[in-house]
């Protein structure tokens, strides 16, 4: 089994959504012995924008195939998405415009668009500042129904967030939050088994 391993946060240390892909990605390897890991930093090795036209030749263009050929192999994806403006990181949506690709991961036919990279499992650990799953600001959510929206687009179906959220309303209710994050874990690789 083949895991990619994605991180986007520009917190480093301390970043949430590092820490809970770190714990998913260790729970995963350990209740599935065997599983080859692939790792990308996205905020220690950012993807230059995406650009027309292409070339065989150009370093950027052979580092945008590497990193489909890392997504397309990947039988589980697990990305760290921490929520900035309501939505995804810069570093994420550059990585993500490299694997949404017409003719590799959809194709458009007559009856409309056709997701070509189903199959996968997306395990995405979101973090946020404040609480957008319910309440006044959940219309301001625009990251998690991206995600979601973005990867049926390619196909894929089994798509599951762990969530820490209302980081900044407090430290109790930030360490109650990724504790309620890190407890989901074990059960969420377990119902994959």
């Amino acid at each position: 089994m083949k895991l990619l391993h994605i991180d986007a946060s520009a917190l480093g240390t301390y970043s949430v959504t590092r820490g809970l892909t770190a714990a998913i990605v260790a729970e995963f390897v350990q209740s599935h012995p065997g599983t080859e890991v692939t790792y990308r930093d996205l905020h220690a090795a950012p993807l230059a924008p995406w650009s027309m036209p292409v070339g065989e030749d150009n370093p950027a263009d052979i580092e945008a195939a590497r990193v489909m050929e890392e997504f397309l192999a990947a039988d589980v994806v697990v990305i760290g998405a921490p929520m900035y403006n309501f939505s995804v990181s810069s570093t994420l949506k550059a990585w993500i415009d490299r694997i949404a690709v017409a003719g590799k991961t959809f194709r458009y036919s007559s009856a409309g668009p056709e997701g070509l990279a189903g199959g996968k499992r997306v395990i995405i650990a979101s973090s946020r500042g404040g609480v957008y799953t319910e309440g006044p600001a959940a219309g301001m959510d625009f990251q998690e129904p991206y995600l979601r929206a973005l990867f049926g687009f390619l196909g894929v179906t089994d798509i599951e967030f762990v969530r820490a959220e209302g980081l900044a309303m407090g430290d109790e209710h930030k360490a109650t939050a990724v504790s309620k994050a890190i407890a989901g874990i074990a059960g969420l690789i377990r119902k994959a088994a």
